[in-house]
């Protein structure tokens, strides 16, 4: 694909974009970028959401960092200034919604005058949808279907990574446990079927923990003792910068890092499979 030849794409929120030719500066919401990152496309700049600071969240970073993108700080407060110097062809965040963009005012793309992407990462599609269509987005913009980045992955690589899962859980049986940590009193407890990945682990096999009732489309806020009741035998804990580790909230329990924001890409997903997998594993 040529850069001069005109560009479209469709995002899902069923925005028909496009530009007179294909966009090769990219500016992105950090878990997008990273995306971008691992499928060939190696954005100038990322931001990052309400969550984040003026430092770019380890946990989120991918091959970011490697790539030298540079960082932005929070997508709300972005000096606009700033970003029009950067000379941005087109702009892609996420959406939970299918309605706005997450991390980013649409009208600043609008005053920009530049296009904003916005693909779902919501429980309305299933992970393998969401994958491909952030493939489908980086074909678009260039990227070789097999392009040869440090983080690349082939399909196979995922499937592998599955069905190592897949072998893991079905040794194991222990309940897996989702969680977000919210300060010493007070943690979110994932419903596993809100989260697309969770839904996509108890397809392998895996036997997610859920919470209960209560309120809360995504989680269930309670306090630790919640969380110790339900007698997980391995918690995922949110290993973001803003959410507060387990540390000993949940004593002889097995913990492994999650990111509830993992790039949506074939090689982060595969790694994140594959870290799981271990943690299943029988321990001497």
């Amino acid at each position: 694909m040529s850069g001069a030849e005109a560009w479209g794409f469709t995002d899902d929120r069923g925005a028909e974009l496009g530009a007179a030719r294909v966009p090769r500066r990219v500016i992105a919401y950090v878990r997008a970028g990273a995306a971008l990152c691992d499928l060939g496309v190696t954005p100038v700049a990322v931001y990052g959401s309400g969550h984040d600071g003026e430092v770019l969240d380890p946990a989120k970073e991918g091959g970011l960092r490697s790539a030298a993108v540079t960082y932005l700080g929070p997508g709300r407060v972005l000096d606009e200034g700033r970003l029009r110097e950067l000379r941005p062809d087109v702009i892609v965040d996420v959406t939970y919604d299918g309605k706005s963009p997450y991390a980013l005012d649409e009208a600043v793309a609008e005053r920009l005058g530049v296009p904003l992407v916005a693909l779902s990462v919501g429980n309305e599609l299933s992970l393998p949808a969401i994958l491909e269509r952030f493939e489908g987005l980086a074909a678009s913009l260039g990227a070789s279907p097999a392009a040869e980045t440090p983080a690349a992955a082939s399909p196979g690589d995922l499937r592998a990574a599955e069905d190592a899962l897949r072998e893991a859980a079905a040794r194991s049986g222990l309940g897996v446990l989702a969680l977000s940590g919210a300060g010493p009193d007070q943690v979110h407890l994932a419903r596993p079927l809100a989260w697309p990945e969770l839904a996509r682990l108890a397809e392998l096999g895996v036997r997610l923990v859920d919470p209960g009732p209560g309120p809360g489309a995504n989680w269930l806020t309670a306090d630790w003792g919640r969380a110790a009741e339900l007698r997980p035998g391995l918690v995922l804990f949110d290993s973001r910068a803003h959410a507060t580790p387990p540390d000993g909230a949940l004593s002889g329990v097995r913990l492994t890092p999650w990111n509830p924001e993992t790039p949506p890409s074939p090689a982060a997903y595969a790694r994140f499979f594959r870290d799981l997998a271990e943690a299943l594993a029988p321990t001497d």
